[in-house]
């Protein structure tokens, strides 16, 4: 385990305390969870953009294979 040093904005300090006694966690294991919850918050954002990224990369050929389909229908069997 690793110690740090933080400084928190003084109205963020005082939410903390406050929520500390009705969460019944220590300030330590109260930090780590917002930690944590936070950096899976923010990869599951990278993920997103690099999801939509890749979509529009493949998005033209999705179009042009959808034509493709759409004129086999047209034909007579």
């Amino acid at each position: 385990m690793k110690t740090i040093s933080l400084k928190l904005d003084d109205n963020i300090f005082r939410d903390t305390e406050n929520l500390l006694s009705s969460v019944n966690l220590s300030r330590n294991r109260y930090i780590n969870e917002a930690i944590l919850y936070y950096n899976e918050l923010q990869k599951t954002r990278q993920l997103e953009i690099a999801l939509e990224a890749e979509s529009k990369l493949c998005e033209q050929s999705s179009v042009e294979v959808l034509t493709e389909f759409e004129s086999i229908d047209n034909y007579d069997f």
